[in-house]
Parts: structure tokens; C-alpha cells; sequence
């Protein structure tokens, strides 16, 4: 997949729309924390976006380049297996099977997404504030 990338407009947003979708799994990480069920196969599985560089096809005359989404992987931990007698989705020996979601690392990933966001966000905004400042200049 190679995107054209003109500027570091295009940059940026790329790298925004990168950190958006990081922050979606985060979420569904987070929300799907504590589900359980009553088969470990269907046990509900963090979710990773896999980063790739998406180079300008003038890389080596600009050095451009940016970030996207490769794609969004399910990890393969192993369920946490919880004996619950009582829960109506306990299988037939009384188990249930906990997301094995680590809140603990949701947290500083969502901490590290949204200070990427918010660096590429400054970038559009001080890319902005001097491209008005040069339009001053020139009248």
C-alpha cells in the first residue's frame, strides 16, 4: 500500500487516523475486559493494530514518510479460567472463561496513543500558525 504523500498535512493525518484506530482497539479492549463465557474458545481477545511505514514514492528525495495500519490482530492469550457454579454461562464442570485483557497495559497504551495524537496534532497546528505567519509577512 503505498499512499501519496504530498506534505506534512498528509503526514500527520495519516499518523492521526493510525493513532485513532489504536485507540478503538483500546477501547474495545478495555470494554470487553471482564466478559466471560462458558467456552474458551470464544473468549473475547485483546486486539493489536499492527503498524507498517508507508513510504513517499519520492522517499529518497523528500524523506518522507508516515505511518498506517497493517492490520488488526487478535492476541493469543489464554483465557482465564474462573470457577462460577452459579453463572448461567458456566459450562458444564461450573467454569467460566475471563477476557484475558490486562487493564493495567490498556492504560499506558491509551496514555501513549493520545500523546501521539495530541504531538500530531500540535504539528498541524504549528504548521498552520507559520504558514499564516508567512502569508503576513508577504503583505
Amino acid at each position: 500500500m503505498i499512499d501519496q504523500i504530498k506534505n506534512i498535512f498528509d503526514i500527520a493525518s495519516q499518523s492521526l487516523s493510525a493513532q485513532q484506530v489504536r485507540l478503538n482497539t483500546i477501547a474495545s479492549n478495555i470494554a470487553n475486559a471482564h466478559t466471560k463465557v462458558g467456552n474458551p474458545d470464544k473468549a473475547y481477545r485483546p486486539l493489536k493494530p499492527v503498524f507498517e511505514t508507508i513510504m513517499s514514492e519520492r522517499t529518497g528525495e523528500t524523506g518522507m514518510s508516515t505511518v498506517g495500519i497493517a492490520e488488526i490482530v487478535a492476541l493469543k492469550r489464554t483465557p482465564e479460567k474462573i470457577h462460577e457454579p452459579d453463572n448461567p454461562a458456566a459450562d458444564k464442570d461450573g467454569f467460566v472463561y475471563q477476557s484475558p485483557v490486562n487493564q493495567e497495559e490498556e492504560l499506558v497504551e491509551m496514555l501513549d496513543a493520545s500523546r501521539a495524537y495530541q504531538n500530531n496534532l500540535e504539528v498541524i497546528s504549528t504548521l498552520r500558525s507559520l504558514m499564516v505567519r508567512t502569508i503576513d509577512i508577504g503583505k
